[in-house]
């Protein structure tokens, strides 16, 4: 079983799957400095074999920092339950057309945490029965990283939504400095981030920041 933060949802970095291995261990390792709470992998390639390189190397410097800070930052594997199972992460975080919520479950045990995207308002009425641990809500606003969206739920969206779901929300799409404060004071009980800390020339003093704005407001 994992040893949860008082929140692991605070902070929860999704890693893009167009950077360079380097640049995304460079990445982890500065948005950790910085306080991050929980590491998404994503791969949208099918490269099985890169996917599980890529858990691997953040693994070590989650571990790492565990080992160091005594702080256990969750790493969930995105869509693939198979690459969660050959690294041994935390969990998985599925969207609507990936594997089964009830079949990942019945694979991961039940000590792994497992998430799941929801898109529309039939979704979130659907999920309230399924072993899950967490949903993520995407997206909140339009983003450049999903182009395929269903629903932009806005703030008014995000609030229906806190006030019905049984799960902890992490919020996604379209995050940053500029409407941070309302995506938490709206409801979300943490904030998933790609490119603001991803793409930016300081990641550690991006992650400082946004989990000061964050804290601030909780």
């Amino acid at each position: 079983m994992i040893t949860r933060n008082h929140n692991p949802y605070l902070l929860y970095l999704v890693t893009d799957d167009q950077q360079s291995l380097s640049r995304l261990e460079h990445v982890v390792r500065e948005a950790v400095a910085g306080g991050v709470t929980m590491v998404q992998i994503r791969e949208k390639h099918g490269d099985v074999r890169a996917f599980i390189q890529r858990a691997q190397t953040v693994k070590a410097i989650l571990q790492q920092a565990y080992t160091a800070t005594g702080r256990h930052i969750p790493l969930i594997i995105n869509d693939r339950v198979d690459v969660a199972l050959a690294v041994d992460a935390d969990g998985v975080h599925l969207g609507q057309t990936d594997m089964p919520v009830a079949l990942a479950r019945q694979l991961l045990g039940k000590d792994k945490l497992i998430g799941l995207s929801i898109e529309t308002e039939q979704q979130l009425t659907d999920c309230a029965s399924l072993p899950i641990d967490y949903i993520g809500l995407s997206a909140i606003f339009a983003t450049a990283t999903k182009t395929n969206l269903i629903t932009h739920w806005g703030l008014e969206g995000l609030q229906r939504a806190a006030a019905i779901c049984p799960f902890p929300i992490v919020a996604i799409g379209g995050i940053n400095h500029t409407n941070l404060t309302e995506v938490i004071t709206a409801g979300a009980d943490g904030v998933a981030i790609v490119s603001a800390i991803s793409h930016a020339d300081d990641p550690c003093q991006a992650t400082t920041e946004i989990l000061a704005a964050i804290s601030t407001n909780k």
